[in-house]
């Protein structure tokens, strides 16, 4: 018996499997489309119910990557995590979480952060 190797599906494919699931496709059919085991396919499906979960979306609340680089510079810059939160108009404590969050004040990075956040 031939083993293959684990997969992660890339987000398009599972787009594509959920379209086929939609369709009335069999979960045979559609773990064919990526030559794999329909237990591969039914993992993805069966994780949500069989139904397809709900495209995610950053909340307007969440820092921008702008904050994000202003927290960055003024870093840098040897500013306060106080005078930072307020030039964005921000709590120090959103402020002082995020770069908890994403390194500490050495290594923080704003594309990182902006990464991570979007997880």
């Amino acid at each position: 018996m031939q083993h293959r190797t684990r997969i992660q599906y890339t987000e398009n494919q599972k787009s594509q499997m959920w379209d086929r699931w939609r369709w009335g496709g069999s979960l045979h059919q559609i773990a064919q489309l990526f030559d794999r085991h329909h237990s591969s396919v039914r993992s993805i499906l069966a994780a949500s119910g069989g139904i397809r979960p709900a495209l995610r979306k950053r909340s307007p609340r969440a820092l921008t990557l702008h904050e994000r680089e202003v927290i960055s510079r003024g870093l840098v810059a040897g500013q306060s995590i106080r005078s930072i939160a307020a030039s964005l108009q921000r709590a120090p404590s959103t402020i002082s979480r995020e770069i908890g969050r994403n390194g500490g004040s050495d290594t923080y990075r704003a594309t990182q952060a902006d990464h991570a956040g979007n997880q």
